[in-house]
């Protein structure tokens, strides 16, 4: 009887050390902590509070911090709509000039009309809304870039600012409306100060931080949120998946109109008159900041936060050379420094999430 050989078993290779490729690749802790924008203008805005708190000794003092604080607040109120509109993909070079045209609607219905101040404030939020909607629908509807539209607002409305100014009060500036109905109680609600220890802080630092507050919980934990960076990374496909596109970016073109009828009521309410020729280039300090706290100039990326700090930065450096003796016209280059390094960093984070 013939025996039949068995097939020989193959002894399995000892095992060896497991082969990693780019996409499971663990980047070290603190790089990924680095690559957040957020993180990176944080740490962006101590350097420049050591760095004044070195060269100009007054910054130590609680009053010259609310001074600065006060200064931030009013770039970051409408720094952070710029910024949703940003992370949507859009922009607004007509933000500043509209802050003046709120305001001015407000100063001379009440005014003119002689009416209680609270309908001026009421009409100038319709006018401000009323402009974030056409921005928007004729972005939306044309297609052509958000920049050249809204480049458009902001020669209409600085041309109306100043022709209507003239036609309606013979002047480049409104009348005083601080004797009229109404106006105490506004100016508590927009422009009001409080007593801190000694120091007198402006209510503006903490709408600043109400606004950040929730406009960080409507990125992060809201349906909306999801659809702001959805429209700003590619509106294509986020429309193809059910995404509201066309409402979406016309609703971020109103909260800046909103932000600009917040900001125009608490220098109406500050100074009781407005300068119609101001707000020119306040728009490019909006964006700035809000490039500097990371929000992408391609849009779908970005956050709430990084602009309050992108905000303190240009208010610690503008109070800051004050304080230091400085030339102010430092302001500028400080500021292009500022912006030149945020682009560095933002191209630097984008490349680091993108790696494999």
């Amino acid at each position: 009887m013939s025996q039949e050989t068995q097939p020989a078993v193959a002894t399995p290779p000892a095992p060896g050390p497991k082969e990693k490729d780019g996409r499971t690749a663990q980047r070290p802790l603190v790089l990924r902590v680095l690559a957040r924008p957020d993180v990176g203008v944080f740490l962006g805005a101590v350097a420049v509070y050591v760095f004044f708190l070195i060269s100009a000794p007054p910054v130590r003092e609680a009053s010259a911090m609310a001074n600065i604080l006060y200064q931030s607040s009013t770039i970051g109120i409408m720094a952070l709509p710029v910024a949703l509109l940003m992370i949507g993909g859009e922009f607004d070079l007509s933000a500043g000039v509209a802050v003046i045209t709120s305001a001015l609607t407000a100063a001379m219905l009440s005014y003119q009309l002689t009416m209680n101040v609270w309908v001026g404030v009421v009409a100038a939020l319709v006018v401000s809304l009323g402009i974030g909607f056409l921005n928007g629908w004729l972005v939306v509807r044309t297609g052509l870039p958000s920049f050249l539209i809204t480049l458009g607002s902001f020669l209409i409305l600085q041309g109306v600012n100043l022709a209507v100014t003239k036609l309606v009060t013979g002047n480049v500036a409104t009348d005083d409306i601080s004797n009229m109905d109404g106006f105490d109680q506004a100016k508590a609600l927009f422009a009001s100060s409080f007593d801190i220890g000694g120091v007198q802080v402006k209510i503006t630092i903490f709408w600043w931080l109400f606004f950040a507050a929730i406009a960080t919980w409507v990125l992060l934990r809201t349906k909306y949120g999801n659809w702001v960076f959805a429209v700003g990374g590619n509106k294509d496909s986020a429309r193809a998946v059910g995404v509201p596109v066309n409402f979406t970016k016309i609703s971020l073109f109103m909260l800046v109109g909103f932000g600009a009828w917040f900001i125009g009521m608490h220098q109406l309410f500050s100074f009781n008159t407005v300068q119609s020729g101001e707000g020119v280039g306040q728009e490019l300090i909006y964006i700035s900041a809000a490039v500097i706290g990371g929000c992408l100039l391609t849009g779908g990326a970005g956050s709430a936060i990084g602009p309050v700090f992108g905000a303190f930065m240009f208010g610690m450096v503008q109070q800051g050379i004050v304080y230091a003796g400085w030339n102010p016209d430092w302001f500028k280059a400080f500021l292009g420094v500022m912006l030149l390094g945020a682009v560095m960093i933002n191209l630097w984070v984008q490349r680091t999430a993108t790696r494999r």
